[in-house]
């Protein structure tokens, strides 16, 4: 279940007893999965630096295991935006030893941006993934990109993206988008797995910046189910040139999606403005 946090788990204290004779409560602290040793928080606008944490366990021990396979549910995604939704970077970092995780990343521009951990641990019991977040900053003067308003037709390097109908959605109400995507020359676009699944579909609301993450793979592909609550939502493609991209968010606002997808080589990254009743 995708969550801002995870608590793993609570001790309640029996303190003793009050006057009336009824028993008091002391709650304790919270034992939680956090980011430990993360480095560093701020970076040079345009110049690669290593960023590197591990993540703790609530028992305090680095967690080492993760879930492994073909499909996008595996590993540690590492997705990092502007707070301006104007930049998104989207990695798949290696886990290294005693669970340390080191990506190389270049913020592009000055700004604020925040740092997503999703993670999908290879533990016993019902915890599937957890994210955990945290914010690293440019020094200089942020641009300030509106997010501007819906557009059917997105063109990233020549390729374009286009919506078949414009979208209804709803707050935890499941939903597809489908797109036509079309080489510059017209003819439809044929999708190469990237990071498990041949689209990524990263969703971030304005201003207050929460996230989703859903996926979509071809017939025979697996684990690119997302879940909320009890629901579900599964992307696909079927076909060349053609995207049904699974909508599930969690509340209502206006978000942006980054849909990503490696075509005839390169990954393109194609920003779409939905507004969610």
């Amino acid at each position: 279940m995708k969550r801002r946090g995870v608590v793993a788990a609570f001790v309640l204290l029996l303190a003793g007893c009050g006057s009336s004779g009824t028993p008091q409560l002391t709650v304790g602290a919270a034992r939680t999965f956090r980011l430990a040793g993360f480095a560093p928080t701020t970076f040079a606008a345009g110049k690669p630096a290593r960023l590197s944490f591990t993540i703790d366990q609530p028992s305090g021990k680095p967690l080492t295991s993760y879930r492994t396979g073909s499909g996008p549910h595996t590993g540690v995604h590492l997705i990092i935006v502007r707070s301006d939704l104007g930049v998104l970077i989207h990695r798949h970092p290696p886990i290294g030893a005693g669970g340390r995780i080191s990506e190389t990343i270049a913020l592009p521009t000055p700004g604020k941006y925040r740092v997503v951990v999703d993670a999908y641990p290879n533990l016993s019991g019902p915890l599937r993934n957890f994210q955990l977040f945290n914010v690293i900053t440019a020094p200089g003067t942020a641009p300030k990109t509106p997010i501007g308003s819906f557009h059917r037709t997105v063109v990233v390097s020549g390729y374009r993206f286009t919506l078949k109908n414009r979208p209804q959605l709803k707050a935890i109400s499941p939903a597809f988008l489908t797109l036509d995507v079309a080489r510059p020359d017209g003819t439809p676009a044929t999708f190469t797995p990237w990071f498990g699944a041949l689209a990524h579909a990263i969703f971030f609301r304005a201003g207050s910046l929460d996230y989703f993450h859903t996926h979509v793979c071809s017939a025979g592909m697996t684990g690119c189910t997302s879940v909320l609550g009890s629901t579900r939502v599964t992307g696909r493609a079927t076909k060349p040139g053609e995207l049904r991209v699974g909508v599930l968010l969690p509340v209502p606002g206006t978000w942006r999606l980054f849909l990503q997808c490696k075509v005839d080589g390169r990954v393109l990254t194609a920003p779409f403005t939905l507004v969610v009743r």
